[in-house]
């Protein structure tokens, strides 16, 4: 009996590592979906330092977080013989994989703001520096209970802060984050021309709705995934994920009058809001949530390309992640509630508290990190680079190359 007990226990763990490595594969499948959004929105002459800054803040990201980051976050490190790392079928392992993707989605959000006009070797500084440090503060303050944040907003408001899949802990802190690091940058040269706001038209639909498209897909091991275990998935963050995604779509398509910009980000403002309350509220509530963050970001981003030239927010990062994040933290609250169809053990208040907590950790610690490697070496290319873009100036090569030796 016991070896059979034994057995049994051993194929659930593998279970339950297979798992999470999936949705670890499936999130980091969406770094490419990143990558490919900023190549189609940005100018033809800085898309590959779209491509190249993605897959190096991945990197750097990996190195910061694997040292530091997990350990500030979890008190856990790798400091141990490969035997003990590999023990229960290596599941600590893959936790690690998995939620280093969320980590690392910082600085891929973080520059889609800033692209065409950022210094490379500071901002991959900057960015070590949030992984490292930054994300991690509040990511063990809302999934570790540390420093007694949740304990406090039990003990006051009758609940913790819950945040499932990173609405506010991964896309709202990327997203305000963003914002500091936009706002120290500037503005692009000639956005404005004579006192008139111009704006700059995509490069590439198809690779835009391509990065759209990725990630999208990767959202669902996004979202169902977060369980980390095999006995927590639940069809309920699925559907919840889906009519999220959906009234993103048709929002953006009715208010953003069919423009394919605002319909190709209507279901990743969804998808973003839906991540908090996914596995709690009804999915009619998850659709009224999903819409709203897609009116949101169409609102909110034509303000800023029309009005707002000082912040100059390429990808409009921060009301997707930043703005719709914080609307998802506090819609779990809401329809979160029982008495919404949700599933309850959510208050409006603990909700509120904790997303303003994100937005005001992630804004200062971002102008501090973006601040200093400003300060100290500079964050923004020369005149001349920036008009000649960032794939001569930074990488000697253009995206396409045509002549034929």
């Amino acid at each position: 009996m016991e070896d059979i007990n034994s057995a049994v226990e051993t194929l659930l763990q593998s279970a339950d590592t297979l798992f999470v490595l999936g949705g670890a594969i499936m999130v980091l499948a969406m770094h490419a979906g990143f990558a490919f959004l900023e190549v189609g929105t940005v100018r033809e002459k800085n898309q590959v330092n779209a491509l190249v800054k993605i897959i190096t803040d991945f990197g750097v990201s990996t190195l910061g977080y694997f040292f530091v980051g997990y350990w500030l976050a979890y008190g856990e490190h790798f400091f141990a013989s490969a035997d003990t790392l590999a023990a229960d079928n290596g599941y600590q392992l893959v936790k690690f994989f998995f939620l280093l993707t969320f980590a690392a989605a910082i600085p891929a959000i973080v520059s889609g703001g800033v692209a065409e006009r950022a210094r490379f070797y500071p901002m991959l500084l900057a960015s070590l520096l949030c992984v490292s440090l930054l994300y991690p503060t509040f990511e063990g303050m809302i999934w570790n209970g540390n420093y007694g944040f949740q304990a406090w907003l039990e003990e006051s408001f009758g609940a913790q802060f819950h945040d499932f899949a990173g609405s506010v802990v991964v896309h709202g802190v990327g997203g305000w984050i963003a914002l500091a690091a936009i706002m120290l940058l500037g503005t692009r040269q000639g956005r404005v021309k004579g006192g008139t706001v111009v704006g700059f038209a995509p490069s590439n639909i198809p690779m835009l709705a391509l990065g759209a498209w990725v990630l999208t897909v990767g959202w669902f091991g996004f979202n169902v995934m977060s369980a980390q275990q095999l006995t927590g998935i639940s069809g309920l963050v699925a559907l919840n994920s889906l009519m999220a995604m959906v009234g993103g779509i048709v929002v953006a398509m009715l208010m953003g009058k069919n423009d394919p910009g605002f319909i190709h980000n209507g279901p990743l403002a969804g998808l973003v809001a839906v991540c908090a309350g996914s596995d709690l509220m009804h999915p009619i509530g998850a659709l009224i949530v999903g819409s709203v963050a897609g009116g949101l970001f169409i609102v909110v981003f034509t303000y800023l390309q029309n009005r707002r030239p000082d912040i100059d927010d390429v990808l409009g990062v921060w009301p997707l992640h930043g703005l719709c994040g914080v609307w998802g933290g506090i819609a779990a609250g809401i329809f979160g509630l029982e008495a919404l169809g949700g599933l309850g053990g959510v208050t409006f208040m603990s909700q509120l508290i904790g997303s303003i907590t994100g937005l005001v950790i992630a804004l200062v610690g971002g102008f501090v990190i973006y601040g200093l490697v400003k300060t100290i070496i500079g964050i923004r290319l020369s005149q001349e680079d920036e008009f000649q873009g960032a794939d001569l100036a930074i990488h000697k090569i253009k995206a396409i190359n045509s002549e034929v030796p």
